[in-house]
């Protein structure tokens, strides 16, 4: 498995503080992200993936800095973010797919090649030149994961991209994601999503609450939303 080394990580924008001392060193496959809205979860997925800087710290995946290497990077951790309308830039599903092999130096030949290659993976060969608007937001969080995939990741985050989908997508996806010979990390405030996983953070106010078992952190978790009145936040209402 691939090793997340993160030292004393801080994020601030301006004079706010959204991350503050974060430190987390881990080999694991699956590692759930956890926490309230507002809690920095997000503004860690894209710290992990190189989209944006530290203040302070350092982010190490694989013995690599992500942030001082990018182009490395590109290769190495890939992200799905929760809205798919917030990552696709082309119009056509050929071109999405192929977007990031083109930035790593292919062909458009080879780029479409390995792209087709994916959609018969999924078995949605029949995609190939269809318009992105034509898409499902199921769909489109689909084709997001394809073509995020196409790169050969050894890390992917997942940035709560499950929310608002119907059930049965939901599943289909996460049953997909789960099999993957790769290391996963998923953000969510769903304590159901990552159940199933090895380790779980629990990020609380820009910094780690909690780091272990989910058998440990997640009853933990759940004893103090409920306790501060935001038991709502626990149930999954998508679908």
């Amino acid at each position: 498995m691939v090793s997340i080394d993160c030292s004393k990580v801080s994020y601030h924008i301006d004079d706010k503080v959204i991350l503050q001392n974060i430190t987390l060193k881990t080999k694991t496959r699956r590692l759930g992200i956890i926490g309230r809205n507002g809690s920095g979860k997000t503004s860690l997925a894209r710290l992990l993936v190189g989209l944006i800087a530290p203040t302070d710290g350092a982010i190490r995946i694989k013995d690599i800095d992500i942030t001082h290497h990018r182009r490395a990077a590109l290769s190495l951790v890939g992200i799905v973010f929760q809205n798919p309308d917030h990552q696709i830039l082309f119009p056509s599903v050929i071109e999405e797919i192929s977007f990031g092999l083109r930035q790593s130096g292919m062909t458009k030949s080879e780029a479409e090649a390995k792209s087709e290659a994916m959609l018969a993976r999924f078995h949605l060969s029949h995609w190939r030149d269809a318009s992105v608007e034509a898409l499902s937001g199921g769909q489109k969080h689909l084709l997001c994961l394809m073509a995020v995939l196409v790169m050969q990741p050894q890390v992917l985050v997942l940035d709560e991209p499950f929310v608002g989908l119907d059930i049965p997508t939901k599943m289909q996806l996460m049953d997909y994601c789960a099999a993957l010979p790769i290391t996963l990390v998923q953000i969510t405030h769903q304590c159901e999503d990552v159940a199933e996983y090895d380790e779980v953070l629990w990020l609380d106010g820009g910094q780690v609450r909690m780091h272990g078992a989910p058998a440990q952190v997640l009853p933990a978790y759940r004893e103090t939303m409920i306790a501060e009145g935001l038991g709502h936040d626990l149930v999954d209402l998508s679908g």
